[in-house]
């Protein structure tokens, strides 16, 4: 990859153009306090921003480092190549009407070559590109207004629109930015990169991404690499939830999984925290920088209200967080400073009666620190200071300072409200030790994502290809191609007519399922029929049957439990396995879940315990369980038929994949596979 120090890190900064976004450029950088050289570039103007300019690039005093090129995109290629022939560090392209424009302006994607041959090895960020803030080093490639300060440490966040970029720097959460970058198009440098750059500068201490697509997937997992190898943690926002497949999608795979499952997969599988809201995506980001990664989702929650203590549990209801019993010592302590009165739990209401007696409060938010939990959150909304006095809230912050000096725990200033919190009672928190967090289910969130272990160190997801004129196989067809890779299915015959369907049933052993061929779905076209014991009942089953042909296969009995196993290709994200509740079952329960090929057998294992099914497989109320190691081979035949054929493959499915103690069977399957391109 390029290295974008000198750009994201400039010591001097050239701006190109005299219009007002450029002018914009040269304030904010005068505004911020840039330390290095700024140069704005232009013919005639004697001066941008009250700042001297130089004619063109040949008369700057030095090769810039970074340059902010807010000219046509036609004249913005020129200055491209002249950057690039001069040795300079790189450059944002403001201009828009490259490939993102091409529908409305046909000569976009053109424009877009041209530019990239113009940049050769230089950096460009963009085109259609509002470029970055650094707040670190008071450097701004910006044309716009911002709302951030001047940090010696921070977060870094890449967006890929421009307007919440703005957003974001308004915060005023007590979020410390380091840097806030957008991409652009990125016809160069992709999210991953830009990420990459601004996570290995070490005043960084963890990574925003705002993402619309993934782009260039190996360059993401070198970003996940590199985040693990430095310790530092990665928050996502991901756009675009998708639709369900389209209506006419042959699979129940394809209905289920969707475009989403596969990002969601990969975030997964790398180790990303990936959250919901925008709100949500801050206050992870803020968590993670003031405590780092949580060591489990255990949390001690305190606060003066009943009615808060029941909304914190009730809040936590279904999240990946939870509230540890209170230890025999901790209990000791609270009861010794609360009396007798209060209903000692987690979560505390531990009542108003010590309001204001800052040392009391401290001892009861120390008590519920000392056990096992790996946060304390304080539940408390000020009042509005401009028109209330919230002086007598005051104690909350002294008692969390008291604690905060002898506490290796992180502790949370937690409003429900996210607007009963402002920034000024926010910096005063973070200056008593204290993490300010705002709005109940978005700190909730936040503990989520910045909990639990580093993910692993994964295999390279599994490239998928373009494939050609893609057609169902044949059930009979896909079983044998499937088979052949390991997975067992039932001894079958296939047979054209009524006829030949009894005959075929007379070399099987009974009972037998009698299937019509040519539709995908067979059961809701009335093409299946169960549990044949006769020649004369599969006779008079098929007559029954409007179809093309038949399948006769023996009957799988003695089943635990029936799984979907499916593999959908999803371009931008590699070959998106969906484990879940099989059979009619499928689409009534919607218990899937979703992993990344390639796996390996604890990863199926893991996946089909976090089923709703699961007590099912393990065997529910004396009833035995299904051997999950033979579900675990038989997703991974699956797996190596796709490996094998990857360039061409669109999507596989096994439904059901029936489950006994003993076997996992394929009864049926479908395969969707054409021509490599």
């Amino acid at each position: 990859m390029r290295d974008l120090k000198r750009l994201f890190q400039p010591k001097s900064i050239a701006v190109i153009g005299g219009g007002a976004w450029c002018t914009s450029v040269v304030e904010q950088c005068l505004k911020m306090g840039f330390r290095g050289d700024l140069w704005p570039v232009h013919p005639k103007k004697k001066a941008v921003a009250d700042v001297a300019t130089y004619c063109d690039l040949s008369a700057l005093p030095g090769v810039p480092d970074a340059v902010f090129i807010g000219v046509n995109r036609n004249l913005t290629i020129n200055m491209v190549r002249s950057l690039r022939e001069m040795g300079a560090g790189g450059a944002v392209c403001f201009a828009s009407g490259f490939r993102e424009a091409q529908a409305e302006m046909g000569d976009g994607a053109d424009l877009q070559a041209a530019l990239l041959d113009a940049a050769g090895a230089m950096p460009i960020l963009g085109p259609n590109c509002y470029g970055f803030i650094n707040y670190l080093d008071g450097a701004l490639l910006w044309p716009d207004q911002h709302g951030g300060r001047s940090v010696e440490s921070g977060v870094a966040i890449v967006m890929q629109s421009s307007n919440m970029a703005i957003n974001v720097t308004m915060q005023a959460r007590g979020l410390p930015l380091a840097y806030v970058a957008t991409a652009g198009n990125q016809a160069q440098t992709g999210l991953s990169e830009i990420g990459l750059a601004l996570l290995r500068d070490s005043r960084v201490t963890t990574l925003g991404l705002h993402i619309e697509g993934i782009g260039d997937l190996t360059a993401f997992e070198a970003l996940a690499s590199e985040a693990r190898r430095l310790g530092k943690r990665i928050v996502a926002l991901k756009a675009g939830k998708s639709e369900q497949a389209q209506a006419a999608a042959v699979s129940h795979t394809a209905s289920l999984a969707g475009s989403d499952a596969g990002a969601r997969a990969l975030l997964k599988r790398l180790g990303i925290a990936q959250v919901e809201s925008l709100p949500a995506f801050l206050e992870s980001l803020k968590l993670l920088h003031f405590a780092g990664p949580l060591g489990s989702n255990r949390l001690a929650s305190m606060s003066c209200s009943g009615g808060e203590a029941s909304l914190m549990a009730d809040s936590a209801e279904g999240r990946g967080v939870c509230f540890p019993a209170l230890s025999a010592t901790q209990l000791k302590s609270l009861r010794e400073t609360l009396g007798p009165m209060v209903a000692l739990s987690n979560p505390l209401d531990y009542h108003t009666f010590i309001w204001n007696d800052a040392p009391r409060m401290a001892e009861v938010f120390a008590a519920m620190l000392e056990g096992e939990a790996d946060i304390g959150c304080i539940i408390v909304d000020f009042p509005r200071a401009d028109l209330c006095d919230p002086s007598a809230w005051d104690c909350v912050i002294e008692a969390g300072a008291i604690v905060m000096q002898r506490s290796q725990k992180p502790l949370a200033l937690v409003a429900t409200l996210p607007e009963a919190m402002s920034e000024d009672v926010a910096r005063r928190a973070i200056a008593a030790g204290m993490i300010p967090m705002h709005g109940l289910d978005d700190a909730l969130s936040a503990i989520e994502a910045a909990s639990g272990s580093e993910a692993p160190e994964s295999l390279p997801v599994l490239r998928p290809g373009a494939p050609v004129n893609p057609d169902v196989l044949s059930e009979s067809q896909a079983k044998t191609a499937l088979a052949s890779h390991g997975l067992a299915t039932p001894s079958a015959l296939r047979a054209n007519t009524p006829a030949e369907a009894a005959a075929a049933c007379d070399q099987l052993t009974c009972p037998v399922v009698l299937k019509g061929t040519g539709v995908a779905h067979k059961t809701e076209a009335g093409l299946v029929a169960l549990n044949l014991t006769t020649s004369e009942a599969v006779a008079k089953a098929a007559e029954d049957m409007r179809c093309d042909g038949f399948l006769v296969e023996e009957m799988t009995t003695g089943a635990v439990a029936e799984l979907l196993v499916g593999v959908l290709r999803d371009p931008a994200h590699g070959f998106v396995l969906t484990l879940g509740a099989g059979g009619t079952l499928t689409e009534i329960l919607s218990d899937t879940v979703s992993l990344l090929l390639p796996v390996t057998e604890n990863d199926v294992v893991d996946a089909l315990q976090s089923l709703r099914i699961a007590p099912v497989l393990n065997g529910y109320r004396g009833k035995a369980g299904c051997d999950l190691n033979k579900v675990a081979q038989a997703v991974l035949a699956v797996q190596d038929y796709v490996t094998a054929h990857a360039e061409r493959l669109e999507e596989v499915e096994i439904n059901p994949l029936i489950c006994t103690e003993t076997e996992a069977i394929a009864v049926d399957a479908l395969i969707r596979i054409g021509e490599a391109s």
